[in-house]
């Protein structure tokens, strides 16, 4: 019944942002007093996340040595091309190496799987909210020469902590997948996490964000699979492991996940971002045993946001409750790390 109520919202919330409809509200007016209070008090538990902030620069060649093989191996050894945009989760913020943010294990991993070098560039910002895609996809596609073949997006969580209208939010995020489709790219949405999982949150916030964060998850999910794009639930920061383990999985700050909770978030994004490119093996039939299935993409949407590391596609173009989406729940793979090589 939640999960029903959850896919109204998002089509609403969808519906809005596709023709300029008003910011629909994800908490009523009358929460908005203590809410305010809440995050004040939770701000001054999570850390400062302003002047120090120091992000690694991951940009550069992956799985070099693919770059390396002899030219009669018959193997691809131009590099594909990837762009990670979105906001202080996509850049990496909490780590201290290029090899532990979220875009190195996901061009590594890539690498790994295609048996091709890959060349990464990284746009987030620390900070970004969903506006801020307008100038990031311009960065991406300003040079003729650097067309990227995929992208991934995370983003959201901004938008929910400085109570952004979620039309406007999903109006700018399909915007720029459609931009990057439009380009000739591929593209990963990694949906708002849920923030009912950051530890010092206390309710009634907890409850408050992670209702905000899920609404705004399966809204994006609408807006991303309407303009040929595929999600991933980051849901509650992909799974258990964040709320049985909080002290491995989020960095100092308790706010932003660390080197192991990027990895958790990796190795749930990749196998769509493989499979986005046609390189992860795709089973003819969704396994009923894992709740794969077809559904309207409204439904599929308040499905994913509950789960993390759900993914959602287009499907048949249309049905009698409107489009229709496939719920996958993909086996996750754990990927080895490296630095990036310098491209010249």
């Amino acid at each position: 019944m939640r999960r029903m109520s959850r896919a109204r919202v998002a089509r609403r919330i969808a519906a809005g942002a596709a023709y300029g409809g008003g910011g629909i509200g994800l908490v009523g007016a009358a929460a908005v007093g203590v809410l305010i209070a809440e995050a004040q008090l939770a701000k001054r538990q999570v850390g400062n996340h302003g002047s120090e902030v120091r992000v690694p620069s991951a940009d550069g060649l992956y799985g070099r040595v693919y770059a390396e093989r002899p030219s009669d191996a018959g193997a691809d050894t131009d590099p594909l091309r990837f762009a990670m945009l979105g906001d202080s989760t996509a850049a990496g913020q909490g780590v201290h190496r290029a090899r532990q943010t979220p875009a190195a294990l996901l061009a590594s991993g890539l690498a790994a799987v295609a048996e091709r070098p890959v060349e990464l560039r990284n746009v987030a910002l620390p900070g970004a909210r969903s506006d801020d895609l307008d100038r990031q996809v311009a960065v991406i596609l300003s040079d003729p020469e650097w067309v990227p073949d995929v992208c991934v997006v995370m983003i959201g969580a901004n938008d929910v902590t400085h109570r952004m209208p979620a039309t406007r939010s999903v109006r700018h995020l399909s915007a720029a997948v459609r931009a990057l489709r439009a380009a000739g790219a591929e593209v990963v949405v990694g949906t708002c996490p849920d923030l009912g999982t950051i530890e010092p949150v206390n309710q009634p916030l907890r409850y408050l964000a992670r209702r905000a964060s899920r609404q705004l998850a399966a809204a994006q999910t609408i807006g991303t699979v309407e303009q040929g794009g595929r999600t991933v639930s980051l849901g509650d920061l992909l799974g258990p492991e964040f709320q049985a383990n909080p002290r491995e999985l989020f960095g100092p700050d308790n706010y932003h996940p660390s080197a192991e909770g990027y990895a958790t978030a990796a190795m749930a994004v990749l196998p769509t971002l493989c499979a986005s490119l046609g390189l992860w093996p795709e089973e003819e039939r969704p396994d009923v045993s894992r709740r794969e299935g077809f559904l309207p993409v409204a439904r599929a949407a308040a499905e994913a946001a509950g789960e993390g590391g759900t993914e959602v596609t287009a499907a048949m173009p249309t049905g009698p409750r409107g489009p229709w989406a496939l719920l996958k729940r993909r086996r996750r793979r754990r990927v080895t790390t490296q630095d990036p090589t310098p491209v010249t």
